[in-house]
């Protein structure tokens, strides 16, 4: 199913595998009218890309995905329709860059301890932006280098906790990466929810906590959700009174869960977080709410 509406992208400026101005290209082609440039912790690529959006006819919501710590765990803030220029805001992001370059010395030195050699020098040849170091060029170092056979196998073989090449790394403080994000008259989005392999109590409690610090918005439709996931987190938008998001997560083609724009409608009942945006002309709300409806049910 095709959408006209993807909240969560990323260009080359953080992990993805697309300039700015080709990230764009590729929306308009796959169907897209409104896109948000999420890139990881740095607003770099969005003058790039709302110079492309403007030749291709779509419109590009200013966005950011901020990398934060909650309860001792790494999760994810995406800022939508944030002001890209709010000093704090930059500030906050050029803090959590700066240690970037020391985990990933620190990824290359666990990796080396087990006979994989050179690979502070392979990831940072993948990252074209050297400030957005991230366990993502080391996935592409690997593959490249034929130790796996795709980048999401070297997460689970070597990257996540547990294994030997992660690094833990204090991120922005979960309440702060809010504040910036809402300070700069942007939206706070808790992204993929489902991706943190939380049980009951602690999913609960981190959305309870996003509430609770000014989260707005919560993604119930991004590219690693499955179908129950889509209910799942519907429900806890309406449970929790946030608004809802969808977004590919889309870093390149072959790396993503879903392409560009292929994305399932928002479940029923769900209200879109871009319920009052003026991006969304009459014509596209209808052309998005002829598409949202789907079955609702009990949280899972």
């Amino acid at each position: 199913m095709s959408s006209v509406i993807d909240l969560h992208s990323h260009s080359t400026i953080s992990d993805g595998l697309l300039t700015p101005f080709e990230l764009v290209q590729r929306a308009t082609a796959q169907g897209v009218r409104v896109l948000a440039l999420t890139d990881h912790d740095d607003v770099a690529g969005l003058d790039e890309a709302r110079a492309a959006a403007t030749g291709a006819g779509i419109a590009l919501v200013d966005g950011v995905e901020i990398s934060a710590s909650w309860n001792k765990r790494s999760v994810h803030i995406v800022g939508l329709r944030i002001n890209p220029a709010y000093e704090p805001l930059r500030d906050g992001l050029a803090a959590i860059r700066a240690g970037r370059s020391e985990r990933a010395m620190r990824i290359a030195a666990e990796l080396e301890k087990i006979g994989i050699l050179g690979s502070l020098e392979g990831a940072y040849a993948y990252a074209a932006n050297p400030g957005i170091i991230s366990r993502t060029h080391f996935a592409r170092f690997l593959v490249a280098k034929g130790i796996v056979k795709d980048t999401r196998t070297v997460f689970k073989k070597y990257l996540v906790k547990g294994k030997p090449g992660y690094v833990e790394h204090r991120w922005a403080d979960f309440a702060n990466a809010i504040g910036w994000i809402r300070a700069s008259g942007g939206i706070a989005v808790l992204a993929h929810p489902g991706r943190y392999d939380l049980g009951r109590t602690n999913l609960d409690s981190l959305i309870a906590d996003f509430k609770e610090v000014g989260g707005e918005a919560i993604e119930v439709v991004t590219g690693n959700h499955t179908a129950e996931q889509f209910i799942q987190f519907a429900n806890y938008a309406r449970e929790f009174n946030l608004l809802a998001s969808c977004g590919s997560d889309f870093h390149g083609v072959g790396e993503s869960y879903r392409d560009l724009g292929r994305l399932p409608a928002l479940p029923s009942g769900c209200k879109p977080v871009w319920h009052n945006w003026p991006e969304m002309s009459p014509e596209l709300a209808e052309h998005v709410g002829r598409k949202s409806e789907a079955p609702s049910a009990a949280r899972v």
